[in-house]
């Protein structure tokens, strides 16, 4: 019995980790992006596409010999498809650019905030006996030898 509930628990466990739950929410999100971007393709660029180049990519085919029950190839439904992969990467990789360049900005900030906040704390100190620059943690002066 012991067994069961310690597979059940690492089952639990690994259900519940951020990744897992983040992944199972990437691919709901994929998956109705992924009919946006076929609806805009199909909808949308194909038909303009077809007024430049005279057809729609979804009609054309090649049959494959003679009669009713000849085989045929669909190749418009596959241009449809490269298509629908290029704009969808497209659009994957843009985000992926706005959000590495929105990444590096604020890493940019944080640096520039934390280089300031750096700045502003002193490193030095004057020897209050010859008053000499000293480092802040310095507990004898280098110069007048004074126990500080």
């Amino acid at each position: 019995m012991s067994k069961k509930n310690g597979f059940i628990s690492e089952f639990k466990e690994f259900i519940l980790r951020g990744n897992v739950i983040d992944m199972a929410v990437g691919v709901i999100v994929g998956g109705a992006f992924t009919a946006i971007v076929t609806s805009l393709n199909e909808d949308i660029l194909t038909p303009i596409l077809g007024i430049f180049g005279g057809t729609d990519f979804s009609q054309l085919k090649v049959t494959l010999g003679l009669g009713d029950n000849a085989p045929v190839l669909l190749y418009g439904n596959f241009i449809t498809a490269i298509i629908n992969f290029l704009i969808t990467a497209l659009v994957i990789f843009c985000i992926i650019k706005a959000i590495n360049t929105a990444t590096a900005k604020a890493a940019a900030i944080v640096k520039r905030d934390k280089d300031e906040a750096e700045a502003a704390e002193p490193t030095e100190k004057d020897c209050p006996y010859c008053y000499s620059k000293i480092h802040i943690k310095a507990t004898r002066c280098p110069h007048c030898t004074a126990q500080l």
